[in-house]
C-alpha cells in the first residue's frame, strides 16, 4: 500500500473535454492510489497516460456495480487508497457512484471528494440564465408522453433546469419543453471545453426552429432552460392533458388529479374536472 495518501475512498473529478482541466491535487491523489475505479478503463487509461500515471484500474459502472462494490469495500478494509472517477466530470452526477459512497460510509471508511470539472456547472456558467437557483434533472424519459409528464412535474419549480440529452433527441426535447413549459429562454450547449465548443441561446421556439432547419447538434449536449418569468400558468392545456393521461393510465381519477395538481400547481378542482372529462372520453372510445 502506498503511504502518500490516507486510506479511504476519494471521489475525483476528471476533465469533461480538455485533458488539462484537472487539479494538481487530483493528479497527486490518482498517482498515490492503490486502485482507480472507473466507468470505462479505456477512457481513464488515456487520461492517466497523458499525465504519466501508472496505477491499476477496475471497471465500476451501472452494469457491474453490485458485483464490484464488495471488492472495493474489501480493499478499503485492507487500508487501501481507492479513487473513484467517471469518464468525464464529477462522479455520482447521473451515475451509480452514490451507492458505493453510501456503503463505504456505512462500513465506517473515510470518504472525501476532490472537486473539479462538471458539465452541469459549465453549462450554467455559459447559459446566461439565472443561476441563483437551479435543478439538475439529468436525462428525461425518451418517450415524448413520459418526457412531457416529467416536464409537467418540473414546471412549477422556480429555477433554471439543467438537462442531459442525446444529440439526436435535442429537437424532440425542445418540442416537448415548448409544449409543456411555454416559450422560456434556454441554452443548448455542446462539446464544452473542447475544440468545437458551442453555446446557442434563445427562446425555446427559436432554438427549436434552428435545429429543425440545421439538424441535430454533434457531440455531448447539456440543455439549460430558464425559469418561468411570467404570470402565465406554468402548464398549458396540452401539457395538462398529457400529464393527466399518463397518470390516469396508472391510477384512479381522484389520485391522478391530486398528483398532477401538486406537480403543476394548478387548482385541484380544475385538474379534477379535466381528469373526469378525459376519463369519460376514454371510456366512450372503448
Amino acid at each position: 500500500m502506498r503511504r502518500d495518501a490516507t486510506p479511504g475512498l476519494y471521489v475525483v473529478a476528471t476533465p469533461i473535454g480538455n485533458a488539462r482541466d484537472i487539479t494538481m491535487r487530483a493528479l497527486d491523489l490518482l498517482a498515490a492510489a492503490d486502485v482507480i475505479a472507473c466507468e470505462d478503463t479505456r477512457v481513464t487509461a488515456r487520461l492517466l497516460a497523458i499525465h504519466g500515471i501508472q496505477v491499476p484500474t477496475l471497471p465500476y459502472h451501472e452494469h457491474n456495480a453490485a458485483a464490484m462494490r464488495p471488492r472495493l469495500l474489501e480493499r478499503l478494509a485492507q487500508g487501501q487508497v481507492v479513487a473513484l472517477v467517471s469518464d468525464a466530470g464529477t462522479p455520482l452526477i447521473s451515475d451509480p457512484g452514490y451507492r458505493l459512497v453510501r456503503e463505504v460510509v456505512a462500513a465506517g471508511h473515510a470518504v472525501t471528494t476532490l472537486p473539479g470539472a462538471s458539465s452541469v456547472m459549465a453549462a450554467l456558467a455559459l447559459a446566461a440564465l439565472p443561476t441563483d437557483r437551479f435543478l439538475f434533472a439529468g436525462f428525461l424519459p425518451n418517450r415524448s408522453a413520459a418526457c412531457r409528464t416529467a416536464l409537467a412535474e418540473l414546471a412549477p419549480v422556480r429555477a433554471s433546469l439543467v438537462l442531459f440529452e442525446a444529440a439526436n433527441r435535442v429537437e424532440r426535447l425542445l418540442e416537448d419543453a415548448l409544449a409543456v413549459l411555454g416559450d422560456r429562454q434556454a441554452a443548448v450547449t455542446r462539446e464544452l471545453t473542447k475544440t468545437f465548443e458551442e453555446v446557442r441561446r434563445g427562446a425555446l421556439s427559436d432554438l427549436l426552429a434552428y435545429y429543425r432547419a440545421e439538424g441535430p447538434p454533434r457531440g455531448e449536449v447539456v440543455v439549460v432552460i430558464g425559469p418561468d418569468e411570467s404570470d402565465a400558468p406554468a402548464v398549458d392545456a396540452a401539457g395538462l392533458d398529457i400529464a393527466l393521461a399518463d397518470a390516469l393510465a396508472r391510477m384512479g381519477v381522484a389520485e391522478a388529479a391530486r398528483m398532477v395538481a401538486e406537480a403543476t400547481g394548478l387548482p385541484r378542482r380544475q385538474v379534477y374536472q379535466r381528469a373526469l372529462a378525459l376519463k369519460g372520453d376514454a371510456d366512450g372510445d372503448a
